[in-house]
């Protein structure tokens, strides 16, 4: 996602497993770089103040940790398995649990909002719930605006709690500026809906339902989505600092945790993403139809909302996934098939929206991948 101001709760690009080789055979698996290398010398890089990450090839790994957890060069390295915060790669999740709710015949991909969530009706919190679908809320075009701007929230604000619907009630004070299904338009409003539909019909919360329908069954032990107050990061992990208006850097580690939800909520480590998004490309999360009737609805393009992030070559061999927000940036580069994977997480001195951070992830993402470019 180019995040805009506020707009950065978390980017994910979701084109993993769209185009690349089938199998690790026909894949013909390039030699890799040096891992620890490349994160040693982007965090040389002033922007980034921590970067671990991992690549995976056909179930062999090698990590690497570069920078430190903490600003000025304090609290030593981030241990290269530390949790971290993954963005909007939690949506993939979300929409995941959503399609097999429609395969459970709970509703459909064409059901309205208004009919799932009649609340957002009875509250007046959704301008044309009565058209706008399931479907078009999982790919952005329902035209639902953005409650994470900077005209309703306050980034510095740590200790206010809000609820998933308090949120959902912000946006409804921003004007639409399409027809619903019309265009591409990114807005965390549609996952924060789609959370509360989980919710609904489950009558499980969120993270229960992501424990027992992702995390569980695909041992990531190490993941969770916060549920309790003020649901920080567990164990040794790298602080993220972002500049306030006199240019101050601020620790935004413990970040307000009702900013994440079903939008960008979840905390994880290298293994456990690699773990959902290989599972999710052998059709082990969502078998191959139940992936095309996800995709069906899918806008045939969607605008630039970053630098170029193809690296190796413009084919689309590695697919990319980003989540991003105050201090921090996540990455998930794959093939298609889930055979060779690169996962970086970077804790950032400076705005999560500056382009030259996805350049930097970029140098680094091919110096692994594709060493001999």
């Amino acid at each position: 996602m180019k995040a805009v101001g506020l707009a950065g709760l978390a980017c994910a690009m979701l084109s993993l497993g769209v185009t690349a080789p089938a199998t690790a055979a026909e894949a013909g698996r390039p030699r890799m770089g040096d891992v620890q290398k490349a994160l040693s010398e982007l965090a040389r890089s002033p922007e980034v103040l921590g970067a671990i990450g991992a690549v995976y090839v056909d179930g062999r790994v090698d990590k690497g940790s570069g920078g430190t957890r903490l600003l000025d060069g304090k609290g030593g390295r981030i241990p290269a398995g530390a949790r971290f915060r993954i963005g909007s790669q939690t949506k993939s999740m979300t929409s995941a649990v959503i399609m097999k709710l429609v395969t459970e015949g709970k509703f459909g991909l064409d059901s309205k909002l208004s009919e799932v969530l009649p609340v957002v009706v009875e509250k007046d919190l959704v301008e044309r719930a009565d058209e706008i679908t399931v479907e078009q809320m999982i790919h952005h075009t329902s035209g639902i605006p953005n409650w994470y701007t900077p005209e309703l929230i306050d980034p510095f604000d740590f200790e206010t709690r809000y609820t998933p619907m308090e949120l959902i009630t912000k946006s409804r004070t921003l004007p639409r500026e399409q027809e619903p299904g019309e265009k591409f338009s990114y807005s965390n409003t549609n996952y924060y809906l789609l959370g509360l539909i989980i919710e609904k019909y489950t009558g499980h919360s969120l993270a229960a339902e992501f424990e027992e329908r992702l995390f569980e069954p695909l041992d990531m032990d190490d993941t969770y989505l916060p549920t309790r107050w003020p649901g920080g990061i567990k164990g040794p992990h790298g602080h993220g600092y972002f500049p306030d208006k006199n240019g101050k850097l601020v620790d935004f580690d413990n970040q307000n945790m009702s900013y994440g939800y079903a939008a960008g909520g979840v905390i994880s480590t290298a293994d456990d993403l690699s773990a959902f998004h290989r599972a999710f490309a052998k059709d082990k999360i969502l078998t191959k139809e139940e992936k095309e009737a996800l995709n069906a609805g899918r806008p045939p393009s969607e605008p630039d909302r970053a630098p170029n992030l193809n690296v190796c070559d413009d084919e689309g061999t590695y697919g990319h996934l980003k989540g991003s927000s105050h201090g921090f940036n996540a990455l998930t580069f794959s093939t298609g098939d889930g055979g060779v994977q690169l996962i970086m997480s970077l804790t950032l001195a400076t705005e999560h929206n500056d382009p030259a951070i996805d350049l930097l992830a970029k140098k680094a993402a091919e110096a692994v991948l594709c060493p001999e470019k």
